[in-house]
């Protein structure tokens, strides 16, 4: 079964803001509900490899702390942005 455009931004949703701790809750699931509706299939398919990532490196990466990997540094800046953490 094939999972519609509609189901997948309500279970990414979800996902972004039921995390491991407080801290990316609010920061992915404030970035979530403001880009979702407006991404790309292929910058989806970024965030959604993102959300498999440990929240302790996500928080590190968001917040400066650690350098992110090549391949979610620019989302990482992008949600920083929208977070106010850089």
């Amino acid at each position: 079964m094939t999972e519609t455009h509609e189901h997948r931004l309500k279970r990414m949703l979800m996902r972004a803001t039921h995390r491991g701790i407080k801290e990316m809750d609010i920061i992915l699931g404030n970035y979530a509900r403001a880009n979702l509706s407006v991404m790309e299939p292929a910058q989806l398919d970024q965030l959604d490899a993102l959300m498999e990532e440990n929240d302790q490196d996500l928080y590190q990466w968001v917040s400066g702390q650690m350098a992110a990997p090549d391949r979610f540094a620019a989302l990482i800046e992008r949600i920083a942005q929208h977070a106010g953490a850089r």
